[in-house]
């Protein structure tokens, strides 16, 4: 069965990927999990860089969330931002000193190592078949696709570098074009 396959595949891919994190992240005297963390809030925009979103995101508790995110406070990678416009809402920000460690670790060495040796048409086209697998396992499984705004079906161009969420009807800043959202939904 093909599925067999891609998934056998696809668990190697990540094994390695796990053991290179693991090697990576023992430099930095974190946790895989803490880098996956600080990398989903590199990515994610102003909606979605909460404890909340993140839980849905990693999959994870929210206990184990909150002790992670308390372990990388303590370290100096991440800090807690109080929403201005409601005061119950708490928006998670990495520090200057994460996002260097983010340009050492992600991707992972073994990882450039590997794409380099490729084509760049194979890397497209393996990135296309990954984007395409992807999307298929998120809508088959009702689950947040965790998209770019650029992609998303409530995204409006309003000229120039003007853009706007007409499902949060609110202005969305230019850089937040490339960032994930927990809100992301695929055009229909």
């Amino acid at each position: 069965m093909a599925s067999t396959k891609i998934y056998d595949y696809i668990e190697r891919i990540a094994e390695l990927q796990r053991a290179d994190s693991r090697r990576c992240t023992a430099e930095f005297g974190l946790q895989p999990v803490q880098l996956e963390v600080l990398h989903y809030l590199s990515i994610c925009n102003q909606f979605s860089d909460t404890a909340k979103a993140l839980t849905e995101y990693l999959g994870q508790t929210k206990g184990s969330v909150s002790q992670t995110l308390k372990v990388l406070e303590n370290k100096g990678y991440l800090c807690k931002v109080a929403d201005l416009s409601d005061g119950r809402i708490t928006h998670l920000q990495v520090t200057e000193s994460a996002r260097q460690l983010l340009q050492k670790a992600i991707p992972s060495p073994l990882f450039n190592v590997a794409c380099k040796g490729l084509t760049e048409q194979k890397n497209i086209q393996i990135e296309s078949s990954l984007k395409e697998l992807l999307e298929a396992l998120l809508g088959s499984n009702n689950m947040k696709t965790f998209g770019v705004c650029s992609s998303c079906r409530y995204n409006t161009h309003k000229g120039g570098s003007e853009y706007y969420c007409e499902l949060l009807n609110t202005p969305l800043q230019h850089s937040a074009e490339q960032l994930i959202c927990i809100e992301h939904q695929l055009p229909t």
